[in-house]
């Protein structure tokens, strides 16, 4: 079943308590604790990802943070500095700012310079659109120059997929803003400037090959449109925030959660993103990934809370927090921030 039209108000969902009962109640074939053969623990910490906040030009059907233009939450400047004085503190070579639109955030060029400066790979989770509004019209020039590594989300390569996600319009808007980071050296070869894609099914279903959909989206975006980028990576739709919500209402909630289940991929675990990444919520409170942060869960009793208390050498080898959720990472060729993760 495809999504419905764009959604521009917060769900009946999203609140994280009901969020995590609704997951809690699903009579389901095996707990994901029952799916490890051990409890699921860090492996070091080679990405801290920050969330600077939910405001965001779009409402996204899809979207797991409930993200949108009249969200408030905002990383205020004190969370903003502990952030970045940890980063500067540890060996963590690789600073990913999300949201929301990150590039709302009044101190986001700041960041980004900061960490450039400390010589840390910076990463941008863009939705392109941001780029077509005035105040942010320069940004694929910035990001250029302080060679940021940009993600960009985009659900298909077809108007009408994409449209039926993020909105009327929003599909040409996006294909405007990937010719103007092409323009200037995004996903050009030998420019050294990354362009990523990253997807997401529009949908109820598990994302198809994501080596088979890059060789479809690089032919497909170069010839219809002229644009060139570097990879793709394809993202499992999560049963949290608005996509829960479509999947209760569609009657679809129980029927995906077992095809999540069904297809629990064990070579998938040693890949998982909240093995090798620290997330950090706009408030400053400490999380595994970014999904658990979005349904109020946060690192194991023992762990430090919050950026204010982090330490790599409590936080590297964390016990992680896990939910029925988190079998959305585990299906099929599993799912990270970073794509599948296996192949």
């Amino acid at each position: 079943m495809a999504l419905p039209t764009l959604l521009n108000t917060r769900s009946p969902l999203a609140d994280a308590a009901t969020q995590r009962a609704t997951l809690a109640a699903l009579p389901l074939a095996r707990t994901f604790e029952d799916s490890l053969a051990d409890a699921l623990h860090a492996d070091g910490i080679s990405v801290l990802q920050i969330n600077v906040g939910k405001r965001c030009n779009q409402a996204c059907r899809h979207c797991h943070v409930d993200a949108g233009p009249d969200r408030t939450e905002v990383m205020p400047p004190d969370v903003v500095d502990a952030c970045l004085r940890f980063l500067d503190s540890t060996d963590i070579p690789t600073l990913d700012i999300t949201g929301g639109a990150p590039e709302l955030h009044p101190q986001f060029r700041e960041i980004v310079r900061r960490a450039r400066a400390a010589g840390r790979h910076v990463i941008d989770r863009c939705n392109l659109t941001i780029t077509r509004l005035p105040n942010y019209a320069d940004l694929p020039e910035f990001l250029a120059e302080h060679e940021v590594e940009v993600i960009a989300s985009l659900p298909s390569f077809a108007s009408r997929q994409t449209d039926a996600q993020r909105g009327e319009g929003v599909f040409e808007d996006s294909i405007a803003a990937l010719r103007r980071f092409n323009e200037v050296g995004y996903g050009v070869e030998g420019s050294g400037l990354v362009l990523n894609l990253v997807t997401n099914p529009v949908g109820a279903f598990l994302p198809a090959s994501q080596q088979a959909l890059e060789a479809d989206w690089k032919r497909e975006l170069q010839r219809r449109h002229g644009i060139s980028f570097n990879r793709l990576y394809t993202i499992t739709n999560m049963p949290i925030s608005r996509f829960l919500q479509f999947l209760a209402d569609s009657g679809n909630l129980q029927a995906y959660m077992e095809k999540l289940v069904a297809a629990f991929n064990p070579a998938t675990i040693g890949g998982l993103m909240c093995r090798y990444t620290l997330s950090v919520g706009w408030d400053g409170r400490l999380y595994d990934c970014d999904f658990n942060q979005m349904i109020d869960l946060g690192t194991a009793a023992g762990f430090p809370a919050t950026i204010f208390e982090a330490e790599v050498a409590a936080l590297g080898h964390r016990r992680i927090v896990i939910g029925p959720h988190c079998f959305g990472c585990t299906a099929g060729a599993g799912s990270s921030c970073g794509g599948v993760t296996v192949t």
